[in-house]
């Protein structure tokens, strides 16, 4: 099922910013981070597997037992081919502060500014973390950050969304059956693809928008 948005003035407006955003060269000491969630659903076998054996894969039971589910915070750097995953078992505002907190304090500790590009679920406001830090604490750590939203219905230009793809074709498509499990996963093929260097290339520029969309633009 589709969901297509009005492309407004704000609309426009969004997309631009995200684009010029994406348009602009690596710089170490202000990166652009995309961030993003997702929650998994915990599914356990009902009766033991058999395993691999030769000329044959390992088979499951097409029963399974459900373990709760749990959330992905996600984050990458498209340009500075890093990303950072974070496994919680919920995804409130406090979770998802205590994850921002995480990449400006830790991650992004020596970057001068950081560009965080988000969608506009209710807990990425910065009014969340004035309810969570308090307004000064709050203040002291976003002094450094800057936040980029997407349009209403258009979370395709939030990179992240490309990184979570990945993610769920190499890691989480497939039965996990606890949360341990599910970290131990995430955190080996996070590891991975920051060794390797896996970055993303985007190339939809503002000019490709106004050739592709600008019919539909509503003034």
């Amino acid at each position: 099922m589709w969901c297509v948005g009005h492309l407004t003035a704000e609309y426009r407006r969004r997309m631009y910013d995200l684009l010029d955003l994406y348009a602009r060269p690596l710089r170490a000491h202000e990166p652009v981070v995309c961030v993003d969630e997702k929650s998994k659903q915990l599914l356990k076998d009902s009766r033991p597997a058999l395993p691999i054996k030769p000329g044959l894969p390992r088979r499951q039971d097409y029963e399974y037992v459900r373990g709760g589910t749990c959330n992905l915070f996600v984050a990458v750097e498209p340009k500075g081919a890093r990303r950072t995953v974070l496994v919680t078992e919920h995804r409130a505002k406090t979770d998802f502060v205590a994850f921002v907190q995480h990449l400006v304090e830790k991650v992004y500790a020596r970057a001068r500014r950081i560009h965080l590009v988000m969608d506009n679920l209710n807990t990425h406001f910065r009014k969340c973390f004035e309810e969570v830090l308090g307004v000064e604490p709050a203040q002291a750590l976003l002094r450094r950050v800057v936040f980029h939203y997407t349009p209403k219905h258009a979370s395709w230009l939030n990179m992240a969304e490309i990184e979570i793809g990945i993610l769920d074709r190499q890691c989480l498509d497939r039965r996990l059956p606890d949360r341990v499990t599910l970290s131990a996963e995430v955190q080996a093929s996070q590891s991975r693809r920051n060794a390797e260097h896996r970055g993303i290339e985007w190339n939809f520029t503002r000019q490709d928008a106004d050739a592709k969309m600008a019919r539909h633009y509503v003034s």
